[in-house]
């Protein structure tokens, strides 16, 4: 059990950063929430790159460089429109 949660502790830190985006957004701050799914979409992309296949658990889905390719370039794409967006008075 122990190993388990050794091996999916990059996954689970992700699912956090998510779980905090998704509360951002359902506290109607959804300009910061998204911001904050991007960045957990990069840090996804960064764990990807950086652990070792046996230690990165379920964020592993095909080849290495496909996944933190697709992963930093979603993210990036999402903290961009995230961060470009004119709040227009409001957060």
């Amino acid at each position: 059990m122990r190993n388990q949660i050794r091996k999916n502790l990059p996954l689970l830190v992700v699912l956090i950063v998510i779980v905090a985006a998704l509360v951002l957004v359902l506290a109607d701050r959804w300009r910061r929430g998204s911001f904050i799914l991007g960045v957990a979409t990069v840090l996804a992309a960064g764990f990807r790159l950086f652990v070792p296949e046996n230690r990165i658990g379920l964020l592993a889905v095909r080849s290495r460089a496909f996944d933190v390719s697709a992963l930093a370039l979603v993210g990036g794409a999402i903290v961009f429109l995230s961060a470009s967006i004119d709040p227009l008075g409001t957060d």
